[in-house]
């Protein structure tokens, strides 16, 4: 049942100090629920140990903590962890610890379901619910922190909005969640560790790079061909590639930082020579990087994966024209937990 309560956690820390100082308490207690709530993360009033009893009690009668819970977790071969993580409206959604030797990182989601029509993504085909609330974005982060320390032994290193829905799409609540990730007063993390990917929303990227954002940008392309691009990705009619281009090159002179492009080659949509051409003249407009995905089927065979001699020449192409790449191999392909395989059929 859901509380008709307002969450505390959407306050801000004013607004705590100005309701103690309407009961006649002192504004430093705001200070100190606030301090629980996000540095501490804890989800319960009582948990509040430094604040009297009937405070906290005052605090129960008008508030409520609208935290996530961990409904289920699935751990793959490759030690990545996938997690169904419940809301407190009992929608799910799920996130992602990959961890390797050396790091770990948080694969969040911002969403329920998908705002966009990705042929080859397994969330695009849920119905968009709602935006997720900038606390369910960070809890999400503090239980994947959690695990890491518990089964990697080290703790969280980084964190990319690649799990389900479209970052953009939620933009206010995603900057929110990640200006409390960020800070000292939340979990301190810097933003240099935090990569927000996107399908492509030029008018979002621009505004991105007008809130001066701290944190890398990667970009899911697919195809520097307009017609290709809207067979993988049909909202690509509404967002071009000459809109994204222009975005991207306005992203780099206001941040100076260079974008990533994510893109997957599939076998007889995307691996000709004039592909990859295509993509060449692209990564030209704007520094950047490529990296390359391993894709995981969605159970259809629409999209195949293309043969290792197609990302060989890929690779070989854009090293000739100095633009740096990548293969990324994908992690949790057995528990579904991979690129673009989110959906929630743990549920």
């Amino acid at each position: 049942m859901i509380s008709e309560k307002k969450d505390i956690r959407s306050l801000s820390k004013e607004d705590l100090r100005d309701f103690f100082e309407g009961l006649g308490d002192k504004a430093f207690r705001g200070n100190q629920v606030y301090e629980w709530l996000w540095g501490k993360g804890i989800h319960s009033f009582d948990d509040m140990t430094n604040i009297s009893k009937e405070t906290r009690a005052h605090l129960e009668e008008n508030y409520v903590i609208n935290h996530i819970e961990v409904d289920s977790i699935q751990k793959s071969n490759d030690g990545t962890i996938k997690n169904a993580v419940k809301l407190h409206d009992g929608l799910i959604v799920e996130s992602v610890l990959i961890p390797t030797k050396k790091r770990t990182t948080a694969c969040v989601s911002s969403q329920v379901g998908c705002s966009l029509d990705c042929k080859f993504c397994a969330t695009s085909r849920l119905k968009r619910m709602r935006n997720l609330n900038p606390d369910e974005i960070y809890d999400q982060v503090v239980a994947i922190d959690k695990e890491s320390r518990l089964y990697q032994g080290m703790p969280l290193s980084n964190i990319v909005f690649m799990g389900m829905g479209e970052p953009l799409m939620n933009y206010k609540n995603v900057l929110e969640s990640i200006d409390k990730i960020t800070s000292v007063e939340g979990l301190g993390m810097s933003p240099k560790r935090i990569t927000v990917s996107t399908s492509g929303v030029p008018k979002m990227i621009r505004k991105l790079a007008d809130d001066e954002v701290k944190f890398h940008l990667a970009v899911s392309l697919h195809s520097a061909i307009q017609e290709t691009r809207e067979q993988i990705m049909p909202f690509a009619k509404s967002f071009t590639l000459e809109d994204l281009k222009a975005s991207l090159v306005y992203w780099h002179e206001k941040t100076g930082k260079k974008v990533t492009y994510e893109y997957i080659v599939w076998d007889g949509i995307n691996d000709t020579l004039e592909d990859i051409d295509a993509l060449v003249k692209f990564c030209k407009a704007v520094p950047c990087k490529v990296n390359i995905i391993e894709y995981n089927p969605i159970d259809d065979g629409e999209f195949q994966q293309a043969p290792s001699r197609s990302i060989d020449n890929y690779i070989d192409k854009l090293e000739k024209n100095r633009i740096p790449v990548t293969v990324r191999r994908s992690r949790g392909k057995d528990i579904d937990a991979a690129c673009g395989q989110l959906a929630n059929k743990a549920t």
